[in-house]
């Protein structure tokens, strides 16, 4: 079949046996075309829940169908391809944390959605990179074990100081790979863009953008910017998408080596297998589901 026959094929097919197809945005462009929401993955969780299909397919990582499956334990949650972890996410674990909070007593954890279900059941909030400042402003614990992206705990920090940071030694390899050598040969080549960075990129990465955000809010700066030309800091496929999305604006990637190998093992054709049924269902046990919905709540409760 050609991409396109694919296409149609999956489309017919997740009409007639009641699927929901959500993609993040890291997702290859054929897939995002066949999805019924793009974005990022808490929005992606929250569009789940509202959909009235009972079959929900991920074409993202683990950690992201779990969370969907915490939103929504009552539907059927599938992976689209089983293989699709977040090196992030699988860096801490609840055992790792527990023996932390110990040797940090009176610390609030903050989770970032980045996290595996089981060990969201020992956090006290969760964020996501648009909400994080927000949320742990609005927390009134003064001192915040976050976890487990350093990077993005140094930003927040950076914007809350008038709290205490307790930073682990973890986070995206993918943001974090990226160096202040990247940006000048990147500035170098494209004198006139500006440039947009995701939070979990270095900070010395950071210091040097022009726009600091999620991908959600870096392509909405994109979109709103009277700017012709635009520097990508976060993962490849979001200048090829802003590019087919706003043909009058320039997007050039950071680097070429931004790449998720994560999120790019999912195919079209794990996708066409997954609306028949076929990928990998979500099971949690109903504490994990109970207990991680705590800190999801809190986070919602709180921003």
């Amino acid at each position: 079949m050609t991409i396109h026959e694919l296409q149609n094929e999956i489309l017919c097919l997740k009409k007639e046996n009641d699927v929901c197809i959500l993609a993040h945005s890291y997702q290859a462009h054929e897939i995002q075309e066949i999805a019924d929401y793009t974005g990022d993955s808490f929005g992606l969780s929250v569009q789940a829940a509202k959909a009235e299909q009972k079959t929900i397919v991920m074409c993202g990582v683990n950690f992201m169908a779990e969370t969907v499956k915490i939103l929504s334990p009552e539907k059927t949650v599938i992976l689209a391809n089983s293989e699709a972890g977040c090196p992030m996410a699988e860096q801490m674990d609840k055992d790792i944390i527990s023996a932390v909070k110990r040797q940090y007593p009176g610390y609030a954890v903050v989770a970032y959605i980045n996290t595996t279900a089981e060990l969201k059941t020992i956090c006290d909030a969760c964020v996501t990179s648009s909400s994080a400042v927000k949320i742990v402003k609005n927390l009134p614990d003064k001192k915040i074990l976050f976890v487990p992206d350093c990077n993005l705990g140094d930003y927040i920090a950076k914007q809350i100081p008038e709290k205490t940071f307790k930073l682990l030694s973890g986070g995206c390899p993918t943001h974090a790979r990226i160096s202040v050598s990247d940006v000048k040969k990147a500035k170098a080549a494209h004198p006139d863009a500006l440039l947009l960075v995701h939070p979990e990129c270095k900070p010395d990465v950071v210091a040097l953008a022009d726009f600091i955000g999620s991908t959600t809010g870096i392509m909405e700066f994109a979109r709103k910017s009277e700017y012709k030309k635009f520097i990508i800091g976060t993962e490849i496929s979001i200048a090829e998408s802003l590019s087919y999305e706003l043909p009058d604006k320039h997007f050039y990637p950071l680097s070429k080596d931004l790449v998720c190998h994560n999120m790019k093992v999912t195919t079209l054709m794990d996708v066409y297998r997954a609306v028949q049924g076929c990928g990998k269902e979500i099971i949690l046990p109903e504490n994990v589901i109970r207990d991680a919905r705590k800190c999801i709540d809190r986070m919602i409760e709180l921003g």
